[in-house]
């Protein structure tokens, strides 16, 4: 067993060194302070293969663990007791002994359009034939592609402030990014437009922080429990659980979207193509206490619709490494 928290000791948090994820740890260690000032919380932080490699697309390098298998053998070799996570960078299925012990409160988990200044009076739907918008996940290059054919599609990789510098210099028309990324590092105002989920469902926990532990650890599991949120849980979950079904990640274009209005939760999910020329899409409600089972549930309805076969496809291609933004010329 892990040894107990006592007030002497020192509670180690592990963390990725790029500056979002410094500021969403420090946010953690911050509340954790305050709601545990007898304790001593410090971070320590590493580099993710994911952080490393950056001159190739996310997707031709696999995606299992690719921004947190480091923080995880930390966790495992006692030198961490959690990690802080963006919730959509953890893989569903975590290694044993770790379990995801606490979701914290959603940021808006939508996509963003941030243009460069030519294009300040454009919105998504106006930017012009063979703008090049930068992205490096699959689930909105399929998204956009469906959407907006006439666009063109190039891998952007690098920290936020790298990947707007590229932007900014006039390597790129437009860029696709997380919207809760660019408030929490105050660049909100880089935002020019918040894509609706009509056009691009987010991915599984955007928005969310997931913190992992060690499962034996049942000390640090109920300090973590304090900074949840039940509703971005219960949401999260049924998301996860929808992904996990489909045995997707970064590789595959899987998007989501979740509410919960009178303890229903609604969950809509998305499998689409690569090209874009596919893309099924469904919803289904339920009880919020029955989270995970509404995921699994509306998986494999998409799965009835056709989802197994663009999958299979998919895997096929990435096999073949065919799955670049690049590959939209």
């Amino acid at each position: 067993m892990s040894p107990s928290v006592t007030a002497a000791r020192t509670i180690r948090i592990g963390s990725r060194k790029s500056q979002l994820a410094l500021v969403q740890t420090y946010w953690v260690q911050e509340q954790l302070q305050q709601r545990f000032p007898e304790r001593s919380f410090e971070v320590h932080t590493m580099s993710t293969q994911g952080d490393k490699i950056l001159d190739v697309a996310l997707a031709k390098i696999g995606d299992k663990g690719l921004f947190t298998k480091e923080l995880e053998v930390g966790m495992l070799q006692n030198e961490t007791d959690f990690a802080v996570h963006s919730l959509k960078d953890l893989p569903t299925k975590l290694p044993e002994g770790l379990l995801l012990a606490c979701i914290t409160e959603r940021e808006n988990p939508a996509d963003a359009l941030v243009v460069h200044e030519k294009h300040k009076d454009k919105q998504l739907e106006t930017l012009p034939a063979g703008a090049v918008v930068g992205t490096s996940s699959l689930r909105r290059l399929a998204q956009l592609r469906h959407y907006f054919p006439h666009l063109q599609f190039k891998d952007i990789r690098g920290n936020l402030n790298t990947r707007l510098q590229k932007l900014d210099e006039g390597g790129y028309d437009a860029l696709i990014l997380a919207v809760a990324g660019l408030q929490r590092l105050g660049m909100g105002e880089r935002i020019h437009q918040v894509i609706p989920e009509e056009i691009s469902l987010h991915a599984v926990g955007q928005g969310a922080l997931g913190i992992e532990c060690r499962a034996d650890d049942v000390e640090i599991i109920n300090i973590l429990k304090t900074i949840e949120h039940p509703e971005t849980r219960a949401r999260c979950y049924a998301e996860r659980a929808f992904l996990r079904s489909l045995e997707g990640g970064c590789q595959v274009p899987i998007g989501v979207s979740t509410r919960i209005e009178n303890n229903q939760l609604t969950l809509t999910g998305m499998v689409a193509s690569l090209d874009g020329q596919r893309l099924i899409k469904d919803s289904i409600t339920g009880a919020a206490e029955n989270a995970e089972q509404i995921g699994i549930e509306l998986a494999n309805r998409l799965r009835q619709q056709g989802a197994q076969e663009i999958l299979d496809e998919i895997f096929a291609q990435v096999q073949r490494g065919e799955n670049s933004p690049k590959d939209n010329g």
